[in-house]
């Protein structure tokens, strides 16, 4: 590996999941000589089932929190990471990156940032559950099967492995950052997502997005991919057949490579014009 080629990939797992997501891309990324690092949220330390028997520290989490909690793994790093982020996981990427993080960054059916106003369909259906009421603001939100299924695995042509992965994976999300997340857009003044659209000093930025994602919709990612403005490298590709749960799809060898090879040959890339 050359000296300069990032060493690290740090992974960043999205809402009503936890990092157990990653579960196979943390050995097969090992495998190619990367350290690997797969943080959790605060409070999210402890296993699926324990945090599904007791969702307290999902009510309490904050996105300052994770947002700080990111940034001293990262930065505890001897060299800038790679990031890659999944759902919300790749907004907090975005965040990171602008604030400075990361040599590059791959998001996969990423959130959107601050100001990013396209909401399809599907997207309102699948977060319909803790939007329809006001007061799952103060709560944490888990999802039915069914729920799970139309937003996370959609796709998915075997009914039986979308049980099995509904039940390892699933976890409640926090009713006060989504709810928040819609109220940004409306309220005076940088929120907790914004992120400076024309910073022309951060690293490289991937959308990856699946066709057929119904909680974060490609007119999303292409969405939040042009509100950047800057003299950096900002690019989107987009997965044929793909739904939300990318990071367990089959085939999702195809998605780690493809954002592998991304990040290294755009790692420590200089500012160009914006693409």
């Amino acid at each position: 590996m050359n000296p300069s080629t990032p060493d690290t990939i740090v992974l960043i797992h999205g809402f009503w999941v936890t990092p157990r997501t990653w579960e196979q891309w943390i050995p097969y990324y090992e495998a190619k000589g990367f350290r690997v690092i797969a943080p959790a949220y605060p409070g999210f330390e402890i296993e699926v089932e324990a945090l599904n028997a007791d969702p307290t520290p999902v009510e309490a989490l904050t996105v300052p929190a994770i947002i700080e909690h990111l940034e001293s793994v990262v930065g505890a790093l001897d060299t800038p990471p790679i990031l890659m982020g999944h759902s919300a996981g790749g907004a907090f990427t975005q965040v990171l990156l602008d604030h400075g993080y990361g040599a590059a960054a791959i998001v996969m059916n990423s959130a959107p940032t601050e100001g990013v106003r396209a909401i399809p369909a599907s997207q309102v259906r699948a977060t319909w559950p803790v939007l329809k009421n006001p007061a799952n603001h103060h709560k944490a939100v888990g999802l039915t099967y069914e729920q799970w299924h139309y937003a996370f695995t959609n796709t998915f042509a075997d009914e039986g492995e979308s049980r099995r992965l509904y039940e390892r994976y699933a976890v409640p999300a926090s009713g006060r950052i989504l709810w928040n997340s819609v109220l940004a857009n409306l309220e005076p003044g940088p929120q907790d997502i914004w992120v400076d659209y024309h910073n022309d000093e951060r690293a490289p930025l991937l959308f990856i997005s699946g066709e057929h994602d119904h909680l974060m919709p490609p007119a999303v990612q292409r969405s939040n991919a042009t509100h950047y403005k800057s003299n950096t490298v900002t690019e989107v590709v987009e997965f044929p057949g793909r739904s939300h749960l990318m990071p367990a799809q089959a085939g999702w060898e195809d998605v780690a490579d493809h954002a592998l090879e991304w990040a290294l040959a755009h790692a420590g890339q200089p500012a160009s014009a914006p693409s």
